[in-house]
Parts: structure tokens; sequence; C-alpha cells
């Protein structure tokens, strides 16, 4: 049996910082996956699409994962593969793509193709 408090809810001093980096990225993901309108079947038609959005997210998240993978152990893999697929999809739904290198979160990870 596990000392939580009332309701599950850990303290944060208890919760390893891997675990609050992994959370924090994953936010990011998903939230740039939403403005890119990834979850609907048609991307470009989507209510939530909103590139500029997506692109501040996409940035942050490259920074954060790239601050931080040396922390990251084995989550350092699945997060840098989910960070390149965005920014793909970024390039893919621009209708003029940056040039390489200078996309979103490019300054932090290099050219994405």
């Amino acid at each position: 049996m596990t000392d939580l408090p009332p309701n599950n809810v850990r303290e944060l001093s208890d919760v390893p910082s891997v675990e609050v980096i992994s959370k924090a990225a994953i936010m990011l993901l998903s939230s740039a996956a939403e403005r890119l309108g990834l979850a609907d079947e048609d991307p470009a038609s989507s209510p939530h699409r909103d590139l500029d959005e997506a692109r501040r997210l996409i940035t942050a998240l490259a920074g954060l994962v790239t601050a931080s993978v040396e922390y990251l152990g084995p989550h350092a893999a699945p997060l840098r593969e989910g960070l390149q697929s965005v920014q793909r999809a970024f390039r893919e739904a621009s209708a003029y793509p940056d040039e390489p290198g200078q996309g979103p979160g490019e300054k932090y990870t290099g050219p994405v193709y």
C-alpha cells in the first residue's frame, strides 16, 4: 500500500523529474497535433487547425526535448519521433513551407525533411 494523499493525488515533490518532463512534452505534442488538425478525419478542414499556434507549440516541444534529452533515457526516442512527426506534418500543412532548418523547432533539432 502506498502513502498517497486522498484521491490518489501526489505531491509534486514526489514526482520524478523525468515524469514531469515527459508529461509536459506529451501535452505539447498532443496540443500541436490538435492544432494541426490531426485528430480530425480531414485535417485541412479541421475547426481546430491553427498553424500559428502549432508553430509555437512545436517550437516549445523542440526546446524542451532538446534541453532535456540527456535525462529522458528510454523516453527520449519516442518523444523525438513524435516531435519529428509534428514537424513533418506542419511542413505538409503549410501552403508555403519554410526552408529546411527554418521550420518550427528546427533551430533546436536541425532540419527536418
